[in-house]
């Protein structure tokens, strides 16, 4: 085992002083399930071999980062999140000039799409922008098109409506035999960016920050980073969104105060 993890170390420096992406501080259980499947699709008897063919050619080492960024989502993820985000945190955003949200590892830009759709419902779209990021630009360029497959809508309806939709979903897309493509409307409110949360620093200040089932994948000390990244990002009064697993350490981060415990929705303030 300790010699898997010295491997393990050097082919994440490797990648790291390759591309600039830094994945040291991820969780080791998350990483090392990644590279034993780009092991067993490479055809490579161990992780050194990995390494040296992560130097050798650039293709490997690209495949390896598109490996390395974590593309679960969907619409409307937690229905119940969204419901409590309707009731409980839009009513904040309704007296604001403009609405500045940022949702942080974004991956193919669903729950972008989603508070899009929960914030047109609201009357708010002629006021906000969305800036939804990732480290992959794979999976923004994917977002940018805003097409989902046909397959998928049955269960994203649910969580729609689950999550105090207003409307037929289908007014939100037009659809062929296998996919469908979301409104442009919609597309019109979000911009796509690249950001790295282990490398990048903040760019804007936001009144809602939705970091959702990203911190598990890093460990102690990357999520106390990526917390005090926020807290810079937000703006006194801002709200933050974790996903269902996810919590904050009052003593480590006391300007995060529960409001929706239950929802894992946070709200920055001075004690």
């Amino acid at each position: 085992m300790q010699k898997e993890e010295l491997e393990l170390d050097l082919l994440l420096l490797a990648v790291y002083r390759l591309s600039g992406f830094d994945f040291r501080q991820y969780m080791n259980s998350s990483i090392m399930r990644r590279v034993q499947n780009r092991l067993r699709l490479e055809q490579l008897p161990g992780i050194t071999r990995l390494t040296e063919r992560v130097i050798e050619d650039e293709t490997v080492l690209k495949k390896l980062l598109d490996d390395f960024s974590i593309n679960v989502t969907e619409m409307f993820r937690d229905p119940s999140f969204f419901a409590s985000f309707r009731r409980n945190v839009v009513p904040h955003l309704k007296g604001l000039p403009e609405i500045r949200i940022w949702h942080a590892g974004c991956s193919t830009g669903e729950e972008a799409y989603s508070m899009a759709i929960l914030l047109e419902e609201e009357g708010l779209s002629d006021k906000v922008k969305i800036y939804a990021t990732d480290m992959s630009e794979k999976v923004l360029r994917a977002a940018e098109k805003g097409v989902i497959p046909l397959s998928k809508m049955q269960d994203y309806t649910k969580n729609y409506l689950q999550a105090g939709g207003m409307r037929s979903f289908s007014e939100y897309y037009t659809a062929d035999s296998h996919f469908v493509t979301l409104d442009p409307s919609l597309r019109e409110k979000i911009i796509f960016a690249q950001h790295n949360l282990v490398t990048d620093g903040s760019f804007n200040e936001f009144h809602v920050v939705i970091c959702r089932n990203v911190l598990i994948y890093f460990n102690q000390d990357l999520q106390n980073h990526v917390l005090r990244l926020i807290n810079s990002s937000l703006c006194q009064g801002g709200f933050l969104g974790l996903g269902s697993k996810e919590a904050i350490r009052s003593e480590a981060h006391p300007h995060f105060v529960e409001y929706d415990a239950s929802e894992k929705i946070y709200r920055k303030m001075n004690r």
